[in-house]
């Protein structure tokens, strides 16, 4: 029988990994897709890949120039083939990674990796070579969930103590914690004028080099609570024992349109923000429009954002993964091939496919027609 790319990638996953229970893998095809097609188009499950039952996918990088998904779990980082899908190599901190759990990855302008982890600091990864930064070095906290470039080496590092601003090329760490809304950053972008954008638990803030702004839910950052959901008692605690951030208040939905936990600046210039319980906001440099469950987005957490080279946005959320042409919204859930329903982390490949990590592993989403196509 002939084992599936999903399924040796599940194995060489297990035999690397630190912990996790059995894995999974459904069958996909076997040649890579072609590249988005039109909106009307419906997007499918393509493939799976299990990393482990009680393994969290919580972060994912394109590296284009190497052809490659980086893929940050709960237990450590893969690096994948993104023709094969088979797996180059793992990481644990037995090969360099300060801490295993990877809650963000950036592939830089020179191709070196960061890993943002959670309680480890930052490792970064560059010619075979690791370096680790702790707040002794200068880093902001040991908390690391988000990183953004500006050209010329300058590299900014979202943590649960404000935000870095990190001079690559000499070394030199500038933190900025007073500046912003709220200390604890989740979101990280760059815009097209080189401002920075960060989301937080008290808002988004932005720095255009020399002054900062602040937006909160009263200038019109996420929806209304119009389900009446309680208002969220997993954020705002101070605590660092909420690294699990797929716990909800009291096991249901909840709201704090202010906590924002994802950040992307879109090709067109606007700057899309996730909130938890307000949906998906897009500011327009003038005013917020903020999308919900009743719009077609599939859940109101909003955990990550991506955009597609066809201008699509994907959003990740606690009800599953939605697509968004700017007219027509598209969700896929657990019943629809995904391993759960809590989508942590979105990225979408050069060829269009998006790929979507939640607890248990990752699925590969992409146009239906291109299941018919590896089929012939």
């Amino acid at each position: 029988m002939k084992i599936s790319f999903g399924m040796r990638w599940a194995l060489a996953v297990l035999s690397v990994m630190l912990s996790g229970g059995c894995s999974s893998s459904e069958k996909g095809g076997e040649l890579a897709a072609k590249p988005a097609l039109a909106a009307s188009v419906p997007f499918e499950v393509l493939e799976s890949f299990g990393v482990g039952d009680d393994v969290y996918v919580r972060s994912l990088a394109v590296d284009t120039a190497a052809n490659s998904m980086w893929v940050g779990t709960s237990v450590g980082v893969h690096e994948v083939d993104l023709t094969s899908r088979d797996p180059r190599q793992t990481f644990t901190r037995k090969e360099g990674l300060a801490n295993e759990y990877v809650f963000a990855i950036l592939v830089d302008s020179q191709g070196n990796k960061w890993f943002g982890t959670n309680g480890g600091g930052v490792t970064r990864y560059r010619d075979g070579q690791w370096q680790t930064y702790f707040p002794m070095h200068g880093l902001a906290d040991y908390w690391v969930y988000s990183f953004a470039e500006q050209p010329g080496g300058t590299l900014w590092i979202g943590t649960w103590a404000g935000v870095n601003r990190l001079d690559t090329a000499g070394g030199k760490f500038t933190t900025y914690v007073k500046e912003l809304v709220n200390e604890w950053v989740y979101g990280a972008a760059v815009d097209a004028q080189q401002r920075v954008w960060f989301g937080t638990e008290g808002g988004v803030s932005m720095f255009d080099g020399k002054q900062w702004r602040s937006w909160t839910h009263a200038d019109g950052l996420g929806a209304s609570n119009t389900d009446n959901l309680p208002i969220s008692l997993n954020t705002g605690l101070g605590t660092r024992s909420r690294h699990d951030l797929s716990v909800l208040a009291d096991g249901e939905p909840s709201y704090n349109p202010n906590y924002v936990f994802s950040m992307k600046v879109a090709a067109d210039n606007a700057v899309w923000a996730g909130t938890w319980g307000g949906g998906v906001g897009r500011y327009d440099g003038k005013t917020w429009k903020n999308y919900t469950a009743q719009d077609g987005l599939a859940g109101n957490i909003v955990f990550s954002i991506a955009q597609a080279p066809d201008g699509a946005m994907w959003f990740g959320t606690n009800q599953g993964v939605s697509r968004f042409d700017g007219k027509h919204w598209q969700t896929l859930r657990r019943g629809d091939g995904l391993f759960a329903d809590s989508v942590y982390t979105v990225a979408v490949a050069p060829n269009g496919e998006a790929w979507v990590g939640t607890r248990r592993g990752v699925s590969r989403i992409g146009p239906a027609s291109a299941k018919e196509v590896s089929k012939k």
